[in-house]
């Protein structure tokens, strides 16, 4: 691509044909470029939009293309046509800047075939936008044809077009007040913060992430699907408790205002480059009682922790298909092979850490999927082989209702089970 300074458009191409490799998450793309170019709150605001737009709305967006331009396109003009077309038929960015910015992303040659597709596509806005509600669902919200399948069969057809359309809207901005910080109570106030109904401490913010609130540690910036795990676990004050996939600290710090920073908490994570992440939060969240050590769980734990906690939370590596409003990306990254390679791992996971249970203690297994595959149909059959029994199960599923999906079941010995 030909240089030029500082050119948005040029940045949101060179992340899209990095991201297509697949090496790296579009969110670390971001923030690399907005690094590298030194980008005002502005510019980045900008670049961050138009990813997400393309990402979001992929299929819909070569639908666009197909009905502009007829032949083969290479893979780098592709995007940023997709770049172009998602700022002016789904951003409403101004088309001037739209478009000029736009082309000039490309190499000379085909400047005047980028040129004359967005100018069609401006041409052509109504009748586009009209033929695209026609789409069926999977393509109008631009999910994979596969997991749209498996959706219609868990969950039914309307609620799997609702849960697509769910996760092509952005984000609100949630966040919980922190309960180990006194301080916090004085944000209850703040006219940028609305309480959730009926969850205590949860709110949604109107606004950019005030880094007075998230530095001093009165705030954390979490979804409130988060805490079903931990009000399941239920961990209480003077307990010995392990979160064994603890990075990067939320339900660690819920698990410690819930202990009241009285017992012991041992948080794990299996990837060493995470852990001074988690050890700051949980300091910068007045967390007193955690020890943090680096430990896979796919591995057989060490003699010492059998038998040695009263709770334990596992928050497994999952496929994340519960939070694909967040993490716009993950649905191009998946497959079904990985879900059940997932699940194989999940059960490891699973019967490593419950020889670190004590007879009398919990487990509550916990996941960001709705995939019966990495929830119900795994922890069912689970316990039944393990001398466990499943106690309860929650789930929240982002169409009905309105937060990130989650799924967490607690799971105990079997009365009289020989542990």
């Amino acid at each position: 691509m030909p240089k030029q300074d500082k050119n948005i458009r040029r940045a949101a191409v060179s992340i899209l044909r990095a991201w297509s490799k697949g090496h790296v998450y579009a969110e670390n793309l971001i923030d690399k470029h907005a690094r590298r170019n030194h980008l005002s709150s502005a510019d980045r605001g900008l670049l961050n939009a138009i990813i997400l737009a393309v990402l979001r709305n992929r299929r819909l967006l070569d639908f666009y293309i197909a009905r502009c331009r007829h032949g083969k396109l290479d893979h780098e003009t592709r995007d940023i046509l997709r770049v172009g077309l998602a700022q002016i038929l789904i951003l409403g960015i101004p088309e001037h800047a739209a478009v000029n910015e736009t082309v000039n992303c490309g190499r000379a040659p085909v400047r005047g075939l980028i040129n004359a597709v967005l100018r069609r596509g401006i041409e052509k806005r109504k009748s586009l936008m009209q033929r695209a509600a026609e789409l069926p669902p999977a393509e109008l919200y631009s999910h994979p044809d596969w997991l749209t399948k498996r959706w219609r069969t868990q969950y039914g057809k309307n609620a799997a077009t609702a849960l697509m359309q769910w996760n092509n809207e952005p984000a609100d901005t949630t966040l919980r007040l922190n309960p180990l910080r006194s301080e916090s109570e004085a944000l209850k106030g703040d006219p940028r913060l609305e309480a959730m109904p009926d969850l205590e401490g949860f709110y949604y913010l109107d606004g950019p992430v005030l880094s007075e609130w998230t530095e001093a540690g009165l705030v954390y910036m979490t979804d409130p699907a988060t805490r079903l795990s931990v009000e399941l676990l239920d961990p209480k004050p003077g307990e010995t408790v392990l979160d064994a996939c603890a990075a990067p600290g939320g339900k660690a710090a819920l698990i410690a205002a819930s202990m009241k920073n009285e017992g012991s908490l041992v948080c794990t994570d299996s990837n060493e480059l995470r852990i001074p992440r988690l050890e700051e939060n949980l300091s910068n969240l007045g967390v007193t009682i955690a020890e943090s050590q680096v430990f896979d769980w796919t591995q057989a734990p060490p003699e010492d922790w059998h038998k040695r906690f009263d709770a334990i939370l596992l928050d497994v590596p999952c496929s994340n298909t519960g939070v694909l409003r967040r993490r716009v990306d993950a649905r191009w990254r998946l497959s079904p092979e990985q879900i059940t390679e997932l699940s194989e791992i999940q059960k490891t996971i699973l019967s490593n850490a419950k020889k670190c249970l004590k007879a009398d203690g919990r487990i509550v297994y916990s996941t960001c999927s709705i995939e019966r595959e990495e929830n119900e149909d795994l922890v069912v059959p689970f316990a039944k082989g393990h001398n466990l029994q499943v106690v309860e199960t929650r789930q929240s599923l982002p169409h009905r209702d309105k937060q990130d999906g989650a799924f967490a079941a607690l799971l105990k010995y079997r009365e009289g089970a020989d542990v």
